[in-house]
């Protein structure tokens, strides 16, 4: 149960206590659960758009949605994707030591650039085209409540293999514990966690057969962002010299935007 709080701890803006010590080895588990706190974001999501499709327009809803979704992480991950790409934007002075000491200071620096501001607008403006795409092309209700739900699922899962296949770029910060710790039974807990609530999502699902179709969405997606993680892991080591939370963050963020399209693409030729 410690594990569980604290990923919803380090994930949500739920006030969880955690009562005792804890060691490096319990928060770097916590990543088995990260599933189950983006499930709770998920639900939130969910239940959200359920209720606001009653009274406001799709845009509203739309808007709404992505709304609550960051709110309740505290923006945390939008703020990791602004500092990544700030650090991102470093020109390379030949040196590749010194220019990833650079990209790590700026990364740290709690000033937001011109390049944070635009990543995390395109963001927020991307997720609420693809949302709002759920809607246009008329998916049934219980589809795009599905998938708000799944979708927090998916990007929170995608962080785990990213710190089983990268290093740490720094020798301090919660990152480095998550990193230097993780190990493939994170990688396969997180993985059967996603497993387990998309097989609930199809057993429970009113009114429609789940069949290859929906099992070929599934390995599709898994694979999707597995192999976004894992390239993600690799990138940041020859910027930044590994990942850090804010590089984490980043991860979790556009794996959402990747989860959205390829879901948006199934739609459009199921329906």
């Amino acid at each position: 149960m410690k594990k569980i709080l604290l990923a919803f701890q380090f994930l949500t803006i739920i006030p969880v206590k955690v009562k005792g010590d804890i060691s490096e080895k319990e928060i770097s588990r916590s990543a088995n659960f990260f599933p189950v706190a983006g499930a709770l974001q998920g639900l939130l999501a969910a239940v959200s758009a359920l209720f606001l499709s009653k009274v406001f327009p799709l845009e509203i809803v739309s808007a709404l949605v992505v709304l609550i979704l960051i709110l309740s992480n505290g923006g945390f991950h939008l703020d990791g994707l602004a500092d990544t790409f700030d650090a991102l934007a470093v020109k390379s002075s030949g040196d590749e030591k010194a220019d990833r000491e650079r990209r790590l200071a700026v990364m740290k620096d709690s000033f937001t650039g011109a390049i944070g501001v635009v990543s995390i607008t395109l963001t927020i403006l991307m997720k609420y085209l693809f949302i709002k795409n759920l809607f246009l092309i008329n998916a049934p209700l219980p589809v795009v409540l599905s998938i708000l739900f799944l979708m927090p699922v998916f990007s929170k899962w995608a962080m785990t293999p990213a710190m089983y296949h990268g290093i740490s770029a720094r020798r301090d910060g919660l990152g480095r514990i998550f990193i230097d710790n993780s190990s493939v039974n994170n990688v396969i807990f997180s993985s059967a966690a996603v497993i387990i609530f998309y097989i609930l999502i199809a057993v429970f699902y009113p009114g429609r057969s789940y069949g290859p179709a929906v099992i070929a969405l599934f390995f599709v997606l898994f694979f999707v962002l597995y192999a976004f993680s894992f390239f993600s892991a690799k990138f940041c080591e020859r910027k930044f010299g590994g990942l850090t939370g804010d590089t984490l963050g980043a991860i979790g963020e556009i794996s959402e935007i990747l989860f959205l399209m390829v879901v948006s693409v199934w739609l459009q030729h199921s329906i």
